[in-house]
């Protein structure tokens, strides 16, 4: 990466923005580092942990990894929304959301850690790679691009973290976010649904009619608000989360949590190419959602089989908020 704004001197005082969403409240010492790597089986490069000991994971200032030559047709960039510290939610050791649940669960390969977050909350992020340099050796970073049922794309990026922090430049530099946003609303507009989510708006029909436009509709609006289409904690997001469990009761009736949560990700997080969806997702914000909506009494569990339903009267609330688009 030999980009002209990445010749600027490398202060990592300045290297993190104020945004603190993925920055752990835990103190970095020698003793957690060390019970970091033995959990990880690899040694942080000096350059991750002097930018950890400033600030336990956060979002950096500079967000975008150019990629391809400069000046070239290739010419490109990632987003990194934010790198893993050590502990909390965020933490590289996390459980829930960690380096090993990336490559157990989501099918990153087992070749480094997974340390920096992507947009799409899980179906792409950034690595250390040990291949070349062995568990304590300096560590590569590339990029991982996940799909189901497919082999994972790396795109190398940087020889060392060092190098690679360094490249990262402003958004300013690749501001297409308007470009972006219009290419979002077509695709909202226009794309087929997902196989899965178009065979839940038929089976629907008589108790959701038109609940392809309301999809659509929704999605633009979310789209409007956030730039880009993805699902998160806010009003909308969850707005739109109710409309899929509506669409999965009025086809399916009750459903068991787990297999709930099994179809919403055939609805709009993954699905063929050019169809209207996610690429990716956080779980916890699904979850969370649907632990809300138990905990306020407006999804109802049976208590013979523990099979959930929306209460009536929240779906009706529901569909009057989607048939009058207020939100």
């Amino acid at each position: 990466m030999t980009h002209a704004a990445q010749t600027e001197p490398f202060d990592p005082l300045l290297f993190w923005s104020d945004d603190d969403y993925f920055t752990s409240p835990e103190e970095v010492t020698d003793e957690r580092i060390a019970q970091v790597e033995n959990l990880l089986g690899y040694k942080l490069p000096a350059d991750y942990i002097s930018l950890l000991r400033i600030r336990n994971g956060g979002c950096p200032v500079n967000t975008c990894v150019p990629v391809g030559e400069p000046d070239s047709v290739d010419e490109g960039y990632l987003i990194l929304t934010g790198i893993c510290g050590i502990g909390g939610q965020w933490g590289l050791d996390s459980e829930d959301l960690g380096s090993r649940f990336m490559i157990e669960e989501w099918g990153y390969p087992d070749i480094g850690i997974v340390f920096g977050e992507c947009p799409s909350a899980g179906h792409d992020a950034m690595m250390l790679d040990y291949r070349e340099c062995g568990p304590q050796g300096e560590p590569a970073v590339i990029h991982v691009a996940v799909e189901m049922d497919e082999e994972p794309e790396i795109l190398p990026l940087a020889s060392s973290f060092g190098e690679f922090v360094r490249a990262l430049v402003h958004e300013d530099v690749y501001d297409t976010s308007e470009e972006d946003k219009q290419a979002a609303l077509e695709q909202a507009r226009t794309a087929p649904l997902t196989p899965r989510l178009q065979e839940l708006c038929t089976q629907a029909q008589d108790q959701l009619p038109d609940a392809e436009r309301k999809i659509r509709t929704l999605a633009e609006a979310i789209i409007e608000e956030k730039g880009f289409f993805a699902l998160h904690s806010d009003f909308k997001s969850c707005l739109m989360y109710d409309l899929e469990f509506l669409l999965v009761q009025a086809s399916m009736g009750s459903v068991e949590r787990e297999s709930y949560l099994q179809t919403y990700t055939e609805m709009l997080v993954f699905g063929p190419k050019g169809t209207l969806n996610t690429g990716g997702y956080a779980p916890g914000f699904v979850s969370d959602w649907l632990d809300a909506r138990l905990n306020k009494g407006r999804i109802l569990t049976d208590p013979a089989d523990g099979r959930l339903t929306f209460d009536p009267a929240y779906a009706d609330e529901v569909r009057r908020r989607l048939e009058q688009e207020s939100f």
